[in-house]
């Protein structure tokens, strides 16, 4: 019924009216108690009851004067320990002044009366501004108030700082401790402020002195005006440079009066009255004043004016006179200098002008030439086909010459002239190779290619030199793969061999093989010949040069010279070593292609030509009747039965009238009417209805005509065709791809 933790009052209460309340129980039943002897046991029971209460009501009385006690004693030592805190301090509890020790009320005189227990915090802050002692609050006690009851309890302080009468200061911190509870602490800090102010003060003193000195040891004039025109600093070298007396220049001395004593005595003849009054106008204006003035003296001096923060003014003065003069005298002669300069650049315009003539004619020139080399190129690459099928013809009919003249009186003569005819060839092909070289972007068209492959044609074509010259060839092939150019790596190599052989004596020996080196190959070319001097090494490979050891009539230089050129387009390395009678390395270096590795070589199509009858019929398409006529002779001379075609219809008829295949077919690439020889071949076995062996015969060296002749299943011969590797490539194809094979 009663709840221990109420307050002791209210436990009081409770209990005196329990206690009522059953008194008055016991007093009705016993009235209307059927016998006194209940009565008498009421009454006793009664009275043990309000024994009981009575004795739990001193019992609480007792424990509500101790905690009385206990409040009164932590109130007065609280007190105490705010009256022994050397600032004021106030509590209050619910807004309301629940205690503050005698520094928080004797603060302010005038209001302590008003801060008794009670008193609501704002009505406490706005007594405090309205007090007569308090000079200036740098806040709002309002602002601060509201702050300090939004923040959370424990953490949030907000401060402000009062001035009172008497040069006093002191914080004031509003910090809320509880939901309920602000504590207001005032901190005094006029000793604090009066140290900082001293020091202040002491300081500005010292950079006065530190700034007069400063003042005084600059080479410039300089004076400080107050805001209302009072001279303030100066130096020395500023009442020099104006050249004014001290009664003039002095600490307080306006503005204006010195203005005026410098009119008056005509100290700079700019200084009229009405200049000086536009002066100060500008400078109120923009705030900065810059001239160049000349003293009565004969000195320049620079003005500057500039107005300070404060509102006041700083003049400065720079002798400028040296400066002047250095400039007056620079202008002087930049004027010469300009003259000079403008004779100079009417010589400059008349040399201009005729070293544009002498370029133009120059640019004429070196179009022309280039016109001309242009046209060279082109009129050579244009007319290589024209050029070699002649020379074709003439191969052709040279050699079934020198096969009917064997054993005749004849035979030394055709001998002599294929030689002669040989060295023509060669000579022309060096002059196509250039010609092709000067256009070496289109020229030239790298692959991956077999160096083997290119190594046994070589020998192919050499073997039967060699054997005439007595000279042992022997080539081992080296079955890698490497990047480059085709047929201009073919003719490089065969370059190197034909000087080779054409360098070494009867029974000597050339040798061409491989070494490897890491990722590349170097391909070398031995001989036994009549050796290079150290000092023709490197000019032998310029145009037309040979070295000094050739004999007369064993060429022209040119072979050398288109090995390096294209060699060095490519991006391989050409070398050689050589002694003087000890033969002759030379060595071409390329790049290996790793991963790819050559297909067995087939011995059938290595086997050298065999002096048998070639009973082969061998339909042969050439629009070119003179090489047609030749091959025709040479072909028939080897046994063949020859099918002589102009044209692809010609062919075709020859195809129907025999009415079965022939057993090769042999086709030149550029025909008439613009027929090509691909396509020739490709309708003869459409006609014929079986996969014919061909062999495209052309003066065309790209690699297109390769890269199809691959595809359609054709070899590719250039002419002036080599009638050793005509005559085995022909057996071979009839015995290997026939298509009764």
């Amino acid at each position: 019924m009663i709840d221990p933790n109420e307050p002791l009052e209210n436990q009081v209460a409770r209990q005196a009216k329990i206690i009522d309340a059953l008194i008055r129980r016991a007093n009705r039943q016993h009235e209307i108690g059927s016998t006194a002897y209940g009565a008498f046991q009421s009454a006793i029971a009664l009275q043990a009851q309000v024994w009981a209460k009575t004795r739990d009501l001193e019992l609480t009385t007792d424990a509500l004067r101790h905690a009385r006690h206990d409040s009164e004693r932590m109130r007065k030592n609280l007190a105490d320990a705010l009256a022994a805190l050397d600032g004021g301090v106030a509590l209050f509890t619910g807004g309301r002044l629940e205690v503050c020790n005698d520094n928080f009320q004797r603060l302010l005189p005038d209001i302590s009366e008003q801060l008794r227990p009670g008193l609501e915090i704002g009505a406490c802050l706005s007594a405090m501004a309205r007090s007569a002692h308090l000079v200036s609050v740098e806040g709002s006690f309002d602002a601060a108030l509201a702050q300090a009851r939004r923040g959370r309890a424990g953490a949030s302080v907000v401060s402000l700082v009062i001035e009172l009468t008497g040069d006093r200061w002191y914080q004031i911190n509003l910090q809320r401790t509880s939901d309920e509870n602000i504590v207001l602490l005032l901190t005094e800090m006029t000793a604090i402020l009066r140290r900082n102010r001293s020091e202040k003060e002491s300081l500005i003193d010292r950079q006065a002195d530190y700034l007069q000195a400063v003042f005084e040891n600059m080479t410039s004039g300089v004076c400080t005006f107050s805001p209302e025109g009072a001279v303030m600093m100066f130096n020395q070298q500023f009442r020099q440079l104006l050249g004014l007396p001290y009664t003039v220049l002095q600490k307080g001395v306006e503005l204006a009066r010195m203005l005026d004593y410098v009119a008056q005595h005509g100290l700079i003849t700019e200084a009229a009255e009405h200049d000086i009054a536009h002066w100060l106008d500008r400078l109120e204006r923009q705030g900065r004043l810059r001239r160049r003035l000349r003293h009565a003296s004969g000195r320049m001096l620079d003005l500057h004016a500039h107005r300070l923060p404060d509102g006041g003014v700083l003049l400065e003065l720079k002798d400028v006179t040296l400066e002047t003069r250095a400039t007056v005298m620079l202008e002087n002669r930049v004027i010469e200098r300009t003259a000079e300069l403008t004779r100079a650049n009417a010589q400059l315009r008349l040399q201009f002008e005729e070293m544009a003539r002498v370029e133009e004619e120059l640019r004429l020139a070196k179009e022309r030439a280039e016109a001309a080399v242009s046209s060279k190129t082109r009129f050579l690459a244009a007319a290589s086909h024209d050029l070699l099928q002649p020379i074709n013809a003439a191969k052709l009919l040279i050699a079934t010459l020198l096969d009917a003249a064997v054993n005749t009186r004849f035979a030394p003569t055709v001998e002599r002239l294929e030689g002669s005819f040989t060295s023509i060839e060669q000579l022309l092909h060096s002059l196509l190779d250039i010609s092709r070289l000067e256009s070496a972007d289109k020229a030239l068209t790298p692959s991956e290619l077999c160096l083997g492959t290119l190594m046994r044609s070589v020998w192919e074509d050499q073997v039967p030199v060699a054997q005439r010259r007595g000279v042992r060839l022997d080539v081992v092939p080296s079955m890698v793969f490497v990047r480059s150019d085709p047929v201009y790596l073919l003719r490089s190599i065969q370059n190197l061999v034909v000087n080779a052989l054409q360098y070494t004596p009867e029974g000597g020996r050339v040798l061409v093989g491989c070494r490897r080196r890491g990722g590349r190959i170097e391909l070398q070319v031995w001989d036994t010949g009549i050796g290079i001097s150290r000092k023709d090494q490197k000019r032998i490979f310029e145009e037309f040069a040979r070295a000094d050891n050739v004999p007369l009539g064993s060429g022209v230089g040119l072979g050398l010279s288109i090995v390096d050129r294209t060699c060095r387009q490519l991006g391989h390395q050409v070398r050689v070593r050589s002694k003087p009678g000890a033969g002759s390395v030379f060595s071409i270096e390329m790049e290996v292609v790793e991963g790819r590795r050559a297909a067995p070589e087939d011995d059938r199509e290595r086997a050298p030509a065999v002096a048998y009858e070639m009973d082969h019929i061998v339909l042969l398409v050439e629009n070119d009747p003179d090489v047609l006529f030749a091959f025709s002779q040479k072909l028939e001379q080897w046994g063949a039965s020859v099918l002589a075609a102009r044209s692809i219809s010609e062919a075709l008829g020859h195809v129907r009238d025999m009415g079965m295949p022939p057993d090769i077919i042999l086709a030149d690439y550029q025909l008439d009417g613009g027929e090509t020889g691909d396509v020739a071949i490709a309708e003869i076995r459409r006609a014929s209805g079986a996969q014919v062996p061909a062999i495209m015969i052309t003066a065309n060296r790209g690699n297109g005509l390769l890269k199809k002749g691959a595809a359609q299943g054709f070899s590719v011969l250039t002419k002036p065709v080599q009638l050793a590797r005509l005559r085995s490539l022909i057996d071979w194809k009839v015995r290997w791809q026939s298509p009764e094979v």
